[in-house]
């Protein structure tokens, strides 16, 4: 099952990288139809394969780099596809429910994913369904991050005795406490589960808030406006009076294509400006995130990897605006939210993780006092 899913993890990266790369080459329809490419199973490369391509769809001339980029992403796709229905029978035989749930909620997931893809070509790219279809893949990738931290844990508790396993993991020298109530042995264990609670309520706040980080991301890259602003700090010079609500309309204008976009100037710039000012939303309640994990000492090593995903985002944000979208930095920076997206989950299991050793601990102090 670990293996499996490691495997399923690291294709399910591949082919999100994939998608970032197919869509800012512009070949999101670089095979008109679905699943296959002009009618075959594979890119038409002979001429008389090209001649009857050209006779299926003589509106839509072949383009061999988009084609190929486009049907490298479906191979990728169908593969993980295979591997994750594999990964849900396999599942069957765990011994944790856990396992069982995750891995066919991913199967679910995977279904509706392939059904957005299908949309996103026989819909001509509609920004809505654009937008689903990338959070579909990142919600795939992080479930399956989340699997495998749960299954080396289980590995971890399972391999190693008892006695070490309390003492390693469920020591009060180690628990969730707050830095400030050392001195006072009741005052700690009073403020452990509080501490704990408030924590895991903060981690609630900047998961949603990054989800929507990530949603205006797709947003503004489903409506082609990442160049609608070319200036660091302020974008267009009064950007406030350019400001459009309509540019976040889930249906948007009626179009027969929505390739390269059909929204206007303004409407551009409103979805870019919001992506730029929620991104410094996003910054302040992940580094507040990451400050107050990092005064725990289990979570010391995810804040710290925490900030500095936040960090070589921003970084990555500045630079495609300022050298204009080059295709490797926007691609690194689609690479930089999965990043992110995985260091929130991964500060999430283990936050979950030492709060039920919190819950252990209090529930045995109880029982010993009575």
């Amino acid at each position: 099952m670990r293996q499996l899913c490691l495997f399923a993890f690291a294709l399910t990266l591949l082919v999100v990288l994939l998608g970032a790369y197919t869509r800012l080459t512009d070949a999101g329809l670089g095979c008109p139809d679905w699943p296959g490419c002009y009618g075959f199973n594979y890119v038409p490369d002979t001429a008389f394969e090209q001649q009857l391509a050209a006779s299926r769809f003589p509106d839509k001339p072949l383009d061999l780099a988009k084609a190929g980029n486009e049907m490298l992403h479906r191979y990728a796709a169908g593969s993980l596809g295979m591997i994750i229905l594999v990964l849900a029978l396999c599942s069957l035989r765990a011994r944790h429910r856990a396992y069982r749930i995750g891995a066919w909620l991913l199967l679910a997931l995977v279904i509706v994913q392939a059904t957005l893809g299908m949309l996103t070509v026989t819909l001509n790219l509609l920004p809505f369904i654009v937008l689903g279809h990338l959070l579909g893949g990142f919600s795939i990738l992080a479930l399956l991050f989340l699997l495998l931290l749960r299954a080396r844990s289980r590995a971890a508790q399972d391999g190693e005795p008892r006695s070490r396993l309390h003492t390693l993991q469920y020591s009060r020298r180690h628990s969730l406490q707050h830095p400030r109530q050392h001195s006072q042995q009741q005052s700690q264990q009073r403020s452990h589960p509080q501490y704990a609670r408030q924590l895991l309520a903060l981690w609630w706040v900047a998961l949603l808030v990054l989800i929507i980080q990530i949603a205006l991301g797709g947003w503004t890259a489903a409506n082609y406006a990442a160049l609608a602003c070319v200036e660091l700090p302020v974008c267009q010079g009064d950007w406030l009076s350019q400001w459009q609500w309509s540019a976040f309309h889930p249906h948007g204008m009626p179009a027969a294509s929505y390739q390269y976009g059909v929204l206007s100037s303004d409407e551009r710039i409103t979805i870019h400006v919001a992506h730029r000012l929620w991104a410094m939303v996003t910054a302040v309640v992940l580094f507040t995130l990451a400050w107050r994990c990092y005064q725990v000492r289990e979570l010391q090593l995810w804040s710290a990897w925490l900030a500095l995903a936040v960090l070589v985002q921003l970084t990555l944000g500045v630079a495609n605006v300022w050298w204009h979208l080059p295709l490797p930095l926007a691609v690194a920076h689609n690479a930089g939210a999965a990043f992110l997206l995985l260091m929130v989950t991964g500060t999430g299991e283990r936050l979950c993780r030492a709060r039920e050793a919190i819950w252990r601990e209090t529930r045995h102090l109880s029982a010993i006092k009575q």
